[in-house]
């Protein structure tokens, strides 16, 4: 992989990073864009999630099965309306949001960046690959966690990343690690520490990140050429991912995401190896590469049906067995959305939230005295609207 940032994006060099360097604190880019262009990036962002959603449905088939799921995901959304609008106002007219910024020259290589509203020193930062069952993953579905973790002064970087049929796995791969590594070379123009960040993914982007991770750790341990390297990586949040396919596509299959359609999303089942980390960890050859990974921290609801806790369960098993550290911490009774979006919505105290939190502020006491005293966040979804979208979720 060959990287440098576009003129377009206002990035410096892409050099690596020097470990221990500490970065001066900048200002952040002033924001100009007119009310007209800010309609204007609505009106293109709209246009091409519908583009998703119709490409989605051309690829599951119009049967019976999919028919009933896409009622129950449009009465699904209208439930959480409500919520959704404010959120989507915050990410379209925020001055705290960056859209777009170009990390590389293929199709859908932009990342979004949420700030705190003060950036009076370096901020730990967080790259975010959203999931959407490698078809329709988007960078806007992380605009609740950017607002949320902007709000207790940590920096998010949402970044998107070519979907099938743009591309297979092989390109969403290449281009989340693109996207983190300009984040690592990047990230201090905007007020970002590179000593202080984590990579978090979601379902499908939970398993693409993780296996950028992993594929960076066996490139240093072979000695090769990097461009960002997994010691900028403080930990990694996996939520809701699934890290084996071959444990995986009868289930998904089942559920709706067919054989022949993972496969070739997949590139064929004689890549099923490369691309599921936790039968990879388990090669002897890449046992040096293990030991390179960061602390890893999975979240999985028990009732998730999407992608079942058992997924995660038996990846942190495996790492444990090859000495890598890690935990798993699982949310009885919570769904593939619950933990992403019900609860956030739902406003007060959230436990997956303050859980990633507090990693990320361990070694900051003064992070963690504003913590101590952050108010509840407002609840953006009447609890009866949100109860509902529960037991209706297709997810």
């Amino acid at each position: 992989m060959t990287w440098s940032p576009p003129e377009s994006s206002g990035a410096g060099a892409g050099t690596l990073h020097t470990r221990g360097q500490k970065p001066p604190a900048t200002p952040r880019p002033s924001r100009q864009a007119s009310l007209r262009e800010d309609f204007g990036h609505a009106a293109a962002e709209t246009y091409l999630v519908t583009g998703l959603a119709i490409k989605l449905l051309r690829y599951l088939g119009i049967g019976y099965r999919w028919m009933t799921r896409l009622a129950a995901l449009a009465c699904y959304a209208m439930l959480l309306m409500p919520g959704f609008l404010q959120v989507a106002y915050y990410y379209f007219f925020s001055s705290q949001v960056r859209r777009s910024i170009v990390y590389g020259d293929q199709p859908r290589n932009r990342l979004d960046l949420y700030l705190p509203t003060k950036i009076n020193e370096p901020k730990p930062v967080v790259a975010f690959v959203t999931g959407g069952a490698w078809i329709i993953g988007y960078k806007a579905w992380g605009s609740l966690l950017g607002q949320q973790l902007a709000e207790r002064d940590i920096i998010v970087a949402c970044i998107d990343y070519r979907n099938f049929p743009q591309g297979t796995i092989s390109d969403m791969v290449k281009d989340a690690s693109q996207g983190i590594a300009f984040i690592c070379n990047n990230i201090a123009e905007y007020g970002g520490d590179p000593d202080r960040i984590y990579l978090m993914g979601q379902s499908a982007g939970a398993h693409i990140s993780t296996c950028v991770l992993l594929e960076q750790a066996i490139k240093e341990s072979l000695g090769e050429s990097i461009f960002w390297s997994v010691s900028q990586i403080k930990a990694y949040f996996g939520l809701s991912g699934g890290y084996n396919l071959f444990n995986l596509i009868d289930h998904f299959h089942n559920r709706g995401l067919y054989r022949s359609l993972f496969l070739s999303i997949m590139e064929g089942k004689e890549s099923f190896q490369q691309y599921s980390p936790e039968v990879r960890i388990e090669d002897p050859s890449s046992r040096e590469a293990v030991s390179l990974l960061p602390p890893i921290f999975l979240y999985h609801g028990t009732s998730d049906y999407s992608i079942p806790s058992d997924s995660s369960k038996s990846f942190v098993d495996t790492l444990q067995s090859m000495g890598a550290e890690a935990k798993l911490i699982l949310f009885e009774e919570k769904t593939h959305t619950d933990l992403f979006l019900q609860d956030p919505l739902r406003g007060g105290k959230d436990e997956l939230f303050e859980n990633i939190v507090s990693v990320i502020h361990a070694n900051d006491e003064e992070a963690q005295a504003k913590d101590a005293v952050a108010p509840p966040r407002r609840r953006l979804v009447p609890e009866l609207l949100l109860r509902l979208a529960h037991d209706i979720s297709p997810f």
